[in-house]
């Protein structure tokens, strides 16, 4: 199987909150990484997959808690961030496994800190401050990703 990109600009907050809401629609269950230094826009692409689903709340990034679950009729969101994570191995004794259901989406910031114990992701998502807005590249990297990326080129 061949990755697809898809690579767009996004100029403000808003924008970046809309083309998560766009993103969230498409992917509904799966793993998607997120990538990028600090203040580049993770937690605020993870606001709008959640708006996607209703969710009207603050969404603030787990930092200390490595996670913050999302309830919804049409399964849970998981919102990890691994910024604090010392050793992946810490995700086994929290047991990391129990979250990546099949009708869980599963977002995660800094996902190169936890190593061999995430499963791969769906999409794999490069952000990057690049003037007043943010690049963004996405990586499809299963079939279920590719067909997000597809719609996502089709809007």
């Amino acid at each position: 199987m061949s990755s697809q990109v898809f690579t767009i600009y996004l100029e403000g907050e808003e924008a970046m909150v809309a083309f998560g809401r766009r993103l969230g629609g498409l992917l509904t269950a799966g793993v998607i990484y997120l990538h990028g230094d600090l203040g580049a826009g993770k937690t605020t692409l993870a606001r709008g997959i959640l708006r996607a689903r209703g969710y009207a709340g603050a969404v603030k990034s787990p930092t200390f808690t490595l996670v913050e679950p999302y309830e919804f009729d049409q399964g849970a969101v998981y919102h990890f961030d691994l910024y604090r994570l010392v050793d992946g191995e810490e995700l086994e004794y929290m047991g990391i496994r129990d979250f990546f259901r099949s009708d869980s989406l599963c977002l995660v910031e800094w996902p190169e800190r936890g190593g061999d114990y995430l499963p791969p992701p769906d999409l794999d998502i490069q952000l990057s401050v690049e003037g007043k807005g943010r690049g963004v590249v996405i990586m499809a990297l299963s079939h279920q990703g590719q067909r997000a990326l597809v719609e996502l080129h089709g809007d």
